[in-house]
């Protein structure tokens, strides 16, 4: 079965849920509050392991109610929790805010993930048995590098999501195979406002580049290769919060399995369309035989 490392963040969603986010100085009243475990690397994980791999999840949660329950929610999908350690403090949290169109916004509190500065004993013996290495840039960049350049001497695919978007180290580039960021994200570390533009930039840094489009589906260029626009199933979305790291987890898992990079694309597409139709994040993430039926219809 294909392995699937994450290296990245474990949070707690407190999600709010609105007709319309409220302006700067604006007070609005919502309609609903849940809290819902996430973190763009648990998030990868859950959706890796749901799409059929085997998943190892290397971070960290506080030592409160909320790093339990992230710990059993990872569990709870069949990701090994063994290099995910527990520190004095609590656990990452995330604020989001959702309207009626399933748009969101986020504001993340590092909590336990700010510890994860560095790789553990055994840390990079399980990213050596992996087939890929999932990243974000929600814990410290200095972990991200050293997970990234241990990938790179063991031979095991990295793919990073750029995301919050920040400046990239020329180290971590050198140790990128695939880079997937959103559109806004792209457009954030090139200045470019065409996303085609934009990914033509990135691919100057590395091999491959998946820039996703909401909506409108993604776009996929590698050296040597003709650009693919994949368009994204047509749904009426409830919450798109996770959607795209759902379409990662599932993408490294198609991408691991040698399936061909345009049904790869496609498929991890029918599964970020249905998480989208879903509230919440981890919660809303398919299982293989949906992303199945959903790439078939």
């Amino acid at each position: 079965m294909t392995h699937i490392v994450v290296l990245g963040s474990t949070n707690m969603d407190l999600v709010t849920y609105v007709t319309k986010a409220p302006q700067r100085g604006e007070t609005v009243t919502g309609r609903e509050f849940r809290t819902i475990p996430g973190g763009k690397g648990s998030n990868q994980a859950i959706a890796a392991a749901r799409a059929g791999a085997t998943v190892s999840m290397i971070g960290a949660v506080g030592n409160d109610a909320f790093g339990l329950r992230l710990r059993d929610t990872l569990e709870h999908s069949g990701v090994d929790t063994d290099f995910l350690r527990t520190v004095e403090g609590p656990s990452g949290t995330a604020h989001i805010v959702v309207d009626d169109e399933g748009a969101n916004s986020i504001v993340v509190i590092p909590g336990a993930n700010g510890t994860v500065d560095h790789l553990s004993p055994g840390d990079e013996g399980v990213i050596a048995s992996a087939d890929a290495l999932l990243l974000q840039l929600e814990i410290p960049l200095r972990a991200v590098v050293l997970g990234a350049q241990a990938a790179r001497r063991h031979g095991v695919r990295t793919v990073l999501t750029p995301s919050p978007a920040q400046p990239l180290p020329p180290e971590l580039l050198d140790a990128t195979d695939l880079l997937v960021p959103n559109e806004y994200e792209a457009i954030t570390l090139t200045g470019r406002t065409d996303p085609r533009e934009a990914a033509a930039d990135l691919l100057h840094l590395v091999p491959e580049v998946v820039v996703t489009l909401g909506a409108t589906g993604s776009l996929y260029l590698a050296r040597g290769t003709d650009p693919l626009v994949i368009p994204a199933p047509q749904v009426t979305a409830v919450d798109s919060t996770g959607a795209g790291d759902t379409f990662v987890g599932a993408l490294a898992v198609a991408l691991a399995e040698e399936k061909p990079v345009r049904e790869a694309l496609s498929w991890a597409a029918a599964a970020a369309a249905i998480s989208v139709q879903r509230a919440g994040a981890s919660v809303s993430m398919p299982y293989r035989p949906e992303i199945d039926a959903q790439f078939t219809a």
